[in-house]
């Protein structure tokens, strides 16, 4: 291929000038004086030609089933977290295990060139070796963690639990890494690696790791590719990303279960006020009750739904995939806007009651629901959590004994307009894809996003090739060898722009 070009952008970064051998047992053995915008071409080469042997690589990944939430495969999750960490030593990072109070955590760094200039900027890579459960296995035409390549729509794709979320994704940048280390010396940027190995569990124990090792993570941005394009042949960068308050509902009436024909029409049943708050959090219109819930809800602009309404978004076809034909959410919004820029509200489980074979007639004691709350904007999670007890509070009929549980509060995420490493990654996608890139939303969450914002003030770059049909946490998980090939090279490209634009240190 031939030798890219970059602009030069004449931005400020985070100011981060502190040597990365100042670090405590963080000192890669070697350095290197490689130059991007002579090398470039050399590593994509090599990654075409090595191709093969970054599969095999994939597949001895995808072997391991670490598995954070099953006890049964905690040593899995070591074996993977082993693995990684063999990799990165093997191209030339000083990498270790971290422990932590759950599964570990891969710390590596490397110094990247020696320059003249100063120091090169610095990327943090964040990914994580840990998967779902497979679980219903009898649903995969596979077994889930023996991988096989098959053919599908797109030509190749490869089937494993962790295919796409993460094991495909962090190969991604693991094989651009790789391929700068063998063609140029070493990558042209430094570059600390954290993989950690409980996301798929609600990264318990990360915040600590974070706090714990926040002077040697501190960097210029933090690349995360576990996002989505926008279609097979258009890249996408996610600007945002919804975050979430996620609930626990418990309601008791009666001191035991009652018989419904002596107890019905008097006694208080838990299972119908549940159904009764339950039924309010939302008018006619779609829009969610709960006091001031949309007060800290922008708009919005004009011009991201110009963008957004560009992409021609098929709300049928999308919906018609997964069987259903009508939208739902709040009545005159846009598809895309209802799915990316707008909160929701929905009941995640239920119970309560007798739910075995054949009649109980029986009036529960209690039960519960699981409720969660997507937020975007200016909502803290904290207050909506608090609305929300007021609002189960003002419709629990007399009687009912109400208890709110909180799981997880994370607030929503956006990246400032004009972020200059979301302007070089279009441009490294463009040259990759032939084809803009567009910027899009996630209706979902990505916790750690604003963990590093607000403990290592980072912003994050969030550049992922899975697709739509990729089938995240559900059986015959795949990903796309076209979105794999094509995402070591605009990883190995952003590399080389960031070094070759010495994007973050102008204005030092």
């Amino acid at each position: 291929m031939p030798d890219a070009t970059y602009p030069l952008h004449s931005v400020r970064g985070t100011g981060i000038v502190r040597a990365m051998n100042d670090a405590p047992h963080a000192q890669p053995s070697t350095s290197h004086s490689g130059a991007p915008e002579a090398s470039i071409g050399a590593v994509l080469d090599l990654i075409a030609a090595t191709r093969a042997d970054a599969q095999a690589r994939l597949m001895e990944f995808l072997r391991i089933p670490s598995v954070s939430a099953q006890p049964a495969h905690a040593a899995d999750c070591r074996r993977a977290a082993d693995w990684a960490h063999g990799q990165l030593q093997a191209i030339g990072f000083a990498s270790r295990l971290v422990e932590t109070a759950g599964h570990p955590v891969v710390l590596a760094h490397h110094p990247g060139p020696v320059t003249q200039a100063g120091p090169a900027p610095h990327i943090l890579y964040y990914g994580h070796y840990d998967v779902q459960p497979a679980e219903p296995l009898e649903l995969w035409t596979s077994p889930p963690f023996e991988p096989v390549i098959v053919q599908g729509r797109h030509g190749a794709r490869v089937v494993a639990r962790g295919a796409v979320d993460d094991k495909g994704q962090v190969t991604m940048w693991l094989e651009a890494l790789r391929a700068w280390h063998d063609a140029a010396g070493g990558p042209p940027a430094r570059v600390t690696v954290v993989l950690e190995g409980e996301e798929e569990v609600g990264s318990a124990n990360l915040e600590a790791f974070l706090h714990r090792h926040a002077d040697e993570l501190r960097a210029d941005i933090a690349v995360i590719s576990d996002t989505g394009m926008w279609d097979i042949d258009t890249p996408a960068i996610t600007t945002r990303l919804r975050g979430m308050v996620y609930a626990e509902l418990r309601v008791r009436g009666p001191s035991r279960d009652l018989h419904s024909g002596l107890f019905g029409g008097s006694a208080l049943n838990p299972i119908n006020a549940l159904a009764g708050i339950l039924a309010r959090l939302h008018d006619d219109a779609g829009r969610v009750q709960l006091p001031g819930f949309y007060d800290r809800v922008p708009e919005t602009t004009p011009g991201q739904q110009a963008e957004w309404a560009e992409l021609g978004f098929d709300e049928a076809a999308f919906l018609g995939e997964i069987g259903l034909a009508a939208p739902v959410g709040e009545r005159g919004r846009a598809g895309l806007d209802r799915l990316w820029a707008r909160p929701t509200a929905d009941i995640n489980g239920i119970w309560g009651g007798y739910q075995g074979v054949g009649a109980k007639t029986v009036i529960a004691s209690q039960a519960g629901a699981k409720v969660s709350f997507r937020l975007v904007g200016g909502q803290d999670p904290a207050t909506i959590l608090d609305s929300f007890r007021s609002f189960v509070a003002a419709h629990a009929p007399a009687g009912l004994q109400v208890e709110v549980e909180a799981h997880s509060l994370a607030p929503g995420f956006e990246v400032a307009a004009g972020n200059p490493w979301v302007d070089l990654a279009r441009g490294v996608l463009a040259e990759e894809y032939g084809r803009p890139a567009v910027t899009i939303g996630s209706g979902g969450s990505i916790p750690v996003v604003e963990s590093l914002r607000r403990i290592l003030g980072l912003d994050t770059l969030l550049m992922g090739f899975g697709l739509n049909d990729d089938q995240v946490h559900s059986p015959n998980e795949k990903f796309d060898l076209r979105c794999l090939d094509h995402g070591t090279n605009a990883h190995a490209r952003l590399l080389g722009a960031a070094a070759g634009g010495r994007i973050g240190e102008a204005g030092r």
